[in-house]
């Protein structure tokens, strides 16, 4: 079997391709920098020339909402019309769950017509919703940065170690396709500005988190069950705790 992952050399995708790797697997782990560029159409052919498997790991650079939407629709495109023409049995992405309750906001915008071009591109399918990714806790604190102040909503969070994401993508790689969802979370939910608090306490970071109701979370207001699964998840293993213990330090 061989298996492409698209952003291989990213957070996920370096780690997925480990996985795969450990299995015996024949993985090609492609991004621009190995010269496999979706955007462009650079090395895909070449890349997916006998490859049964598909995982789009890929993330826009940008956020803004121009950019986000041209990067996951041409990004889809091209990889989905090079999938058909190379026989590909099974095409995977990594979404996120609660991706149709942000329509606000236009990364998530942007992802579900990624989403809906899975949908309607005739290859077996099987799109993996997940949580916040516990890494990002930092990252979410920086966007929410208001003059010294990091505003938060309250809403609930079920963040996932990216070890657990790995994990479940690689189950998923050596699976059957579902033509649907599966979702993925951590094991343990939080308020997310109580979990962002814990956190910045934790790295000796002293800004202040405040609760906010009208604090946006990537362009989006939050319900207080947005951003959790309700829906039967797959749970990773890993809780915050034991996470931050482990977590490299910038």
């Amino acid at each position: 079997m061989k298996i492409v992952i698209i952003g291989g050399t990213g957070l996920i995708g370096s780690k997925t391709t480990e996985r795969l790797r450990s299995k015996g697997i024949e993985v090609i782990a492609a991004s621009p920098n190995t010269g496999v560029n979706t955007i462009t159409g650079e090395g895909l052919a070449e890349a997916l020339a006998g490859t049964e498997v598909v995982l789009d790991l890929a993330n826009s650079p940008s956020f803004e909402d121009k950019a986000v939407m041209e990067f996951f629709e041409t990004s889809g495109r091209n990889l989905l019309a090079s999938e058909k023409a190379a026989g590909v049995k099974h095409h995977i992405a990594l979404s996120v769950v609660g991706t149709d309750k942000l329509q606000e906001s236009g990364y998530f915008r942007a992802k579900l017509a990624q989403e809906k071009l899975i949908r309607e591109a005739g290859i077996p399918y099987t799109i993996v919703h997940s949580t916040q990714f516990m890494e990002f806790l930092g990252g979410i604190a920086q966007s929410a940065l208001v003059e010294d102040k990091v505003h938060l909503s309250s809403a609930f969070v079920q963040p996932i170690a990216s070890d657990d994401v790995a994990d479940a993508m690689a189950d998923v790689a050596l699976g059957p396709p579902v033509n649907g969802l599966i979702e993925i979370a951590g094991p343990e939910r939080f308020r997310l500005n109580e979990l962002v608090a814990r956190y910045l306490e934790a790295t000796g970071d002293n800004r202040q988190v405040v609760a906010d109701p009208e604090a946006e979370y990537f362009g989006a207001r939050l319900e207080d069950r947005t951003l959790v699964s309700d829906n039967n998840p797959r749970l990773g293993k890993i809780g915050f705790e034991q996470w931050f213990a482990t977590a490299p330090r910038k």
